[in-house]
C-alpha cells in the first residue's frame, strides 16, 4: 500500500469549513475543562464532635441532618431556587487539627439526591475528638468553599457546637475573614445538659454564638436547649438557610469584638486550667 504526499486540496466551502472546525477547537480548548456548576447555595455542615459530646448526642446529630435532608419542608426549599438544587459538604470538628469531612461536595436536586446524602451520614459512625476549636472549623470551611467545584451567589456555613472557641486562633478574626469574602456563618448552639458538663461550659453560649460566631448577610442563631429540639432545629435552619428570600430570615446581628461580650473566654477559661492538661 501507497501512502500518498501530496497535500489536501479543499474547495472554498471545504477551506471555510475546516477553518471553522480549527477555530471551534481552539475556543474549546481555551474553556476550562472542569467549567463550575451553579447551584443556588454552597452549603458547610461543620458539626461539633469534641468530647464533651456523648455517644448517643454523636448520633442524634448525624440522625438529626439525615432525617432533615430528606424532609419535605427542606425538599422543598431546595427544588424551589432558582436552580432547583445546592451543593453541600458535611464535616465534623473538635480541636484545632481535627477537621474530618464525613460526605463530600455533593450536589442534591432531587428526593433521590437527598436520601443519597442521607445515607452517606448514615455508613460510618461519628468519632469524637478533644478541644474545641471554632476558628480552626471556620478556616476549614473556608478552605472548603473555595474548592467546591460549585458557583452560586449564596455561601453558607452552618456551624453547631456546645462551647466556646479554647483553641487555635481567635474565632472572630476567622469569622471575619469569611464575611470578607461574602460568606454567611450561622450558628446551633447546643445548650444541653445530657453530655458531658465541664468547667469549660459558658450558660450564655447563645449569646458567644450571637456576639462572636455568626455573621455575614442574614446570619442567625438557633439555639437549642433540648436534645429532643435537634431534628426540628434543623430543619427549620436548613429551610431558612435554603429560602431566597432574604426578608423570611432574622436580621443580621453586628457581633463587636471585645465590646459587650469577651470573645476570648473559652481561651482564658482553658489558660486558667491548663495545669490540667499536657497538651499545648
Amino acid at each position: 500500500m501507497s501512502i500518498s504526499s501530496k497535500p489536501r486540496r479543499f474547495t472554498n466551502g471545504g477551506f471555510l469549513a475546516a477553518l471553522l472546525a480549527l477555530s471551534c477547537a481552539l475556543l474549546a480548548g481555551n474553556r476550562p475543562a472542569d467549567a463550575q456548576e451553579a447551584v443556588d447555595v454552597q452549603l458547610v455542615l461543620a458539626v461539633d464532635v469534641s468530647l464533651s459530646m456523648s455517644a448517643g448526642e454523636l448520633e442524634i446529630q448525624r440522625r438529626g441532618y439525615a432525617e432533615a435532608m430528606t424532609h419535605e419542608d427542606v425538599i422543598k426549599a431546595i427544588l424551589s431556587g432558582l436552580h432547583g438544587k445546592i451543593a453541600v459538604t458535611y464535616f465534623e470538628w473538635a480541636g484545632n487539627y481535627s477537621q474530618r469531612v464525613v460526605v463530600p461536595w455533593t450536589r442534591i436536586a432531587s428526593v433521590e439526591d437527598a436520601a443519597g446524602f442521607a445515607a452517606r451520614l448514615s455508613s460510618n459512625p461519628p468519632g469524637s475528638a478533644r478541644r474545641t476549636s471554632i476558628s480552626g472549623a471556620l478556616d476549614f470551611a473556608g478552605d472548603l468553599l473555595a474548592e467546591s467545584g460549585f458557583r452560586s451567589l449564596r455561601r453558607v456555613v452552618d456551624i453547631s457546637g456546645d462551647g466556646p472557641n479554647n483553641q487555635g486562633g481567635p474565632v472572630v478574626p476567622a469569622r471575619d475573614r469569611l464575611v470578607a469574602l461574602g460568606i454567611t456563618i450561622n450558628g446551633l448552639p447546643l445548650m444541653t445538659n445530657g453530655g458531658l458538663t465541664t468547667r469549660f461550659d459558658v450558660e450564655d453560649l447563645d449569646t458567644y454564638y450571637r456576639e462572636c460566631v455568626i455573621g455575614g448577610p442574614g446570619a442567625f442563631v438557633v439555639p437549642v436547649n433540648e436534645w429532643a429540639q435537634f431534628p426540628e432545629a434543623i430543619r427549620r435552619k436548613l429551610v431558612l438557610e435554603l429560602a431566597g428570600a432574604p426578608g423570611e430570615r432574622p436580621p443580621v446581628i453586628s457581633a463587636r469584638y471585645h465590646d459587650i461580650y469577651d470573645c476570648l473566654i473559652g481561651e482564658k477559661m482553658w489558660q486558667d486550667r491548663s495545669w490540667m492538661w499536657t497538651d499545648p
